[in-house]
């Protein structure tokens, strides 16, 4: 193990840093965003899912073109992509520029994404092969804790504060282009077309030694086995081989069950289960919002440490335990909430023109009432008093008319979500799930995605199941808001859970191990004897 894999992974896995820099910078800047270019519901979703689109065609470019062109040159193009994504954005005049800059750089989030796994697994040792791919997923979750931080700095500016946000991930793009620049091909990739001197020569400088004869040989005898299956598409050949579509089934439902799991929906609601549980305000939520990521990102360091101690199957099967936990947590939480649900007890003066607050009998009806809040006082022993439900003016986040309408010690003003004795039990749900879904559910998919294809479907098969995780992210994200509305909160928590109890049963069966094996070991994890010795005779 040489510095210089170390070296190449960190450059490579930059692309892993502006993934989750650019998911996770988004929603502060939106807050501005929106102010600035007075934006629709409709442009605000298709500014922030616009990039989720693109990342679905960059995935799949990226698989057409890690075949053709090679790893590096691919991660020298996504990086270029990006820096010319957060270019855009960062000068944007109007809100269709600005648009034009998101579509962009989703380009170059989905191809990264799946083709730095596959760079790194193929430069790594098979000792080190779990750690260094995991290392990618740190990467995307420190991404996300630092784009929480840089919300946080430039939150105060807000005229100009979102185009530093999106313009910054120009720095680290063009570091990644220059590091990338430097670093050799794959030598898998290169055997795969023939150079073996090429490859030679790339593998004596990732291993810093030149006996590396016996794992080139190893390489060339499964390209030469390969080579005999090498007609007509690559994804209808992997469709045609058993052990192909088996491998393929199985990264599909690893990268489907990380998103259909709830995690987008879970981050995004942490800040509504910060709220629930009477910690914060809105000068501070930015900031908790910068914690939870930081607590995202420490337990994927932990998923570092256990990868290659545990094995990849048993970290899956265990983080997907937790994140089932939680879940059915957190919706038990919520339907304790709804059950009981403070009252709206007392009438405020009564304006014609905010009937529609006035109109409602609960707090929960209250606040998912457009511009509408809770103003509410305690008692000695904290029992909810005069309950009231008013028009919010936003801009002050206090009330328009009545009690809450100024500051008092006496009055409690809530317009996101209501106050809970429960609250305690939702923000227990949500520590459990980013502590059980980062060190496995987090990381796992894209390892053995990098893994446990052979080397001619390799590009493909991640391609492939990187498109499907963007779809299910698409879906999961457009979706959430719709589904609260027809199975409640709980329901949609629940619901969840049950996707994960599936994935969990689907996984145990069929999910096999491949730690400490080479990846020419693992091209026939999926392969029967009777299909290995049908193969080698075609």
């Amino acid at each position: 193990m040489t510095l210089y894999v170390y070296m190449l992974t960190f450059f490579a896995a930059i692309g892993g840093f502006l993934f989750g820099y650019d998911t996770g910078v988004v929603s502060g800047a939106m807050i501005l965003i929106s102010e600035v270019f007075h934006l629709s519901d409709f442009w605000h979703e298709l500014i922030v899912s616009g990039t989720i689109g693109t990342a679905i065609v960059g995935a799949v470019l990226g698989g057409i073109l890690n075949d053709s062109l090679g790893r590096k040159p691919v991660l020298v193009l996504c990086s270029g992509v990006f820096t010319a994504g957060a270019v855009v954005m960062g000068v944007a005049g109007t809100k269709h520029v600005l648009l034009v800059g998101r579509l962009v750089i989703g380009l170059g989030i989905g191809g990264a994404s799946m083709t730095v796994p596959i760079y790194v697994a193929e430069a790594a040792p098979s000792s080190m092969r779990g750690k260094l791919v995991t290392l990618n997923n740190l990467f995307i979750t420190g991404g996300q804790f630092i784009a929480s931080v840089v919300d946080g700095i430039f939150a105060y500016d807000r005229q100009n504060g979102w185009r530093f946000m999106l313009g910054l991930a120009a720095v680290p793009s063009i570091i990644m282009f220059f590091g990338c620049v430097i670093l050799p091909e794959s030598p898998r990739w290169l055997i795969s077309k023939c150079k073996y001197a090429e490859a030679r020569a790339a593998l004596c400088k990732i291993r810093g030694r030149t006996d590396v004869d016996r794992e080139l040989e190893a390489v060339r005898r499964t390209c030469k086995v390969e080579r005999k299956e090498r007609s007509g598409q690559v994804l209808i050949r992997i469709l045609r081989f058993p052990n192909t579509r088996r491998a393929l089934l199985v990264g599909c439902m690893l990268q489907a069950i990380q998103q259909l799991c709830g995690i987008n929906t879970v981050m995004y609601y942490s800040a509504t289960i910060i709220l629930m549980s009477g910690i914060g305000n809105s000068k501070t939520s930015i900031w908790l919002a910068a914690a939870i990521a930081f607590g995202n990102t420490l337990f994927t360091i932990v998923g570092i440490f256990l990868v290659e101690r545990i094995g990849r199957r048993k970290l899956l099967l265990g983080s997907l335990a937790g994140v089932i936990l939680s879940l059915f947590l957190l919706g038990g939480a919520f339907y304790l909430a709804m059950q009981h649900n403070p009252k709206v007890s007392t009438a405020e003066t009564i304006n014609p023109v905010f009937t529609h607050c006035t109109n409602q009998t609960t707090c929960m009806d209250c606040v998912n009432v457009r511009n509408c809040g809770y103003c509410y006082s305690t008692d000695s022993d904290g029992s909810i008093l005069q309950g009231s439900c008013v028009y919010a003016n936003t801009s002050t986040t206090k009330a328009w008319y009545g009690r809450c309408h100024t500051q008092s010690s006496q009055y409690s003003w809530r317009y996101i979500a209501c106050p809970s004795k429960y609250a305690w039990m939702a923000f227990l749900g949500l520590v459990i799930y980013i502590a059980t879904f980062a060190p496995g559910m987090g990381p796992m998919p894209w390892t053995l995605n990098s893994e446990m294809y052979p080397l001619w479907a390799r590009s493909t098969g991640n391609a492939c199941s990187t498109a499907v995780n963007w779809i299910c992210n698409l879906v999961i994200s457009m979706t959430f808001l719709s589904l609260m509305g027809w199975i409640t909160r709980p329901g949609a928590f629940w619901l969840y859970g049950c996707i994960a109890v599936a994935g969990w049963v689907f996984f145990f069966v069929f999910v096999p191990e491949t730690k400490g094996k080479t990846l020419e070991e693992l091209d026939s994890l999926f392969v029967s004897r009777s299909e290995e010795h049908q193969a080698m005779d075609q």
